[in-house]
């Protein structure tokens, strides 16, 4: 399977609050094959950081973008507050409307828990690999 990635860190400066630089997003996007791009997300998805994810996911939903399946790979995630699940339903919404899949691929309890607790795992198609996510019918 051939591979390209692309990093798309954000700054972090931008991002910091307090002096603390644990409270930061990560972005990286994986093409593994033509048609499917996989953005692993690290770190705090909140109010200060979601715009990035939004910004990032649905740049993947443009028409000549040629992506028929985006899978974000979440359980790198540290923190998913509630601007990060309205985000999520965001840009499901958003792939939805442009005829592309959206999947998640997470086992991580720190961000399946907000997702059950606030009725959201119904809407997502959730895996617990990326691959399984790749594969998936």
């Amino acid at each position: 399977m051939s591979e390209t990635r692309e990093n798309l860190q954000t700054d972090p400066s931008s991002i910091r609050r307090g002096g603390d630089t644990d409270d930061q997003i990560t972005l990286s996007t994986a093409r593994p094959a033509a048609g499917q791009i996989v953005i692993t997300v690290g770190g705090e998805v909140d109010m200060l950081t979601s715009p990035q994810l939004r910004l990032v996911v649905l740049d993947q939903f443009e028409p000549d973008s040629g992506v028929e399946l985006v899978v974000l790979d979440l359980d790198g995630v540290t923190f998913l507050g509630t601007s990060g699940l309205a985000v999520l339903i965001e840009v499901r919404e958003a792939a939805h409307s442009a005829g592309v899949e959206l999947r998640l691929a997470c086992t991580a309890r720190r961000v399946l828990r907000p997702l059950t607790i606030a009725g959201l795992i119904p809407l997502f198609d959730i895996h617990d690999t990326v691959e399984r996510a790749l594969a998936a019918t």
